[in-house]
């Protein structure tokens, strides 16, 4: 699903016009990213947490130069689902 199918489906649901709904799915993204950007984690009751990992230090090779690389230690942004959204998948989508 992309995020004009998304926009598509929530004009259908609500009776929105689209570029309304696409100005409100856009400012939802934003709000969630600069929170992000800032530090601070989104949750969001019943459906996930954006959250902000940290990832250790580590050595890495770089095969072709044949030499060991120092990674630093960095942040990236990760979700994190509800139980319930969690249990729901589980439940409802089949197994290829």
């Amino acid at each position: 699903m992309t995020k004009a199918d998304i926009v598509n489906r929530i004009a259908e649901e609500t009776g929105m016009e689209k570029h309304d709904v696409q100005s409100t799915v856009e400012a939802f993204m934003r709000s969630v990213r600069d929170s992000l950007e800032e530090g601070e984690n989104v949750y969001l009751r019943g459906f996930g947490s954006f959250i902000i990992k940290t990832r250790a230090a580590k050595t890495g090779r770089n095969i072709l130069a044949k030499k060991s690389i120092q990674i630093p230690a960095h942040n990236i942004p990760s979700f994190k689902p509800a139980k319930e959204f969690v249990e729901n998948v589980k439940t409802q989508v089949k197994v290829d």
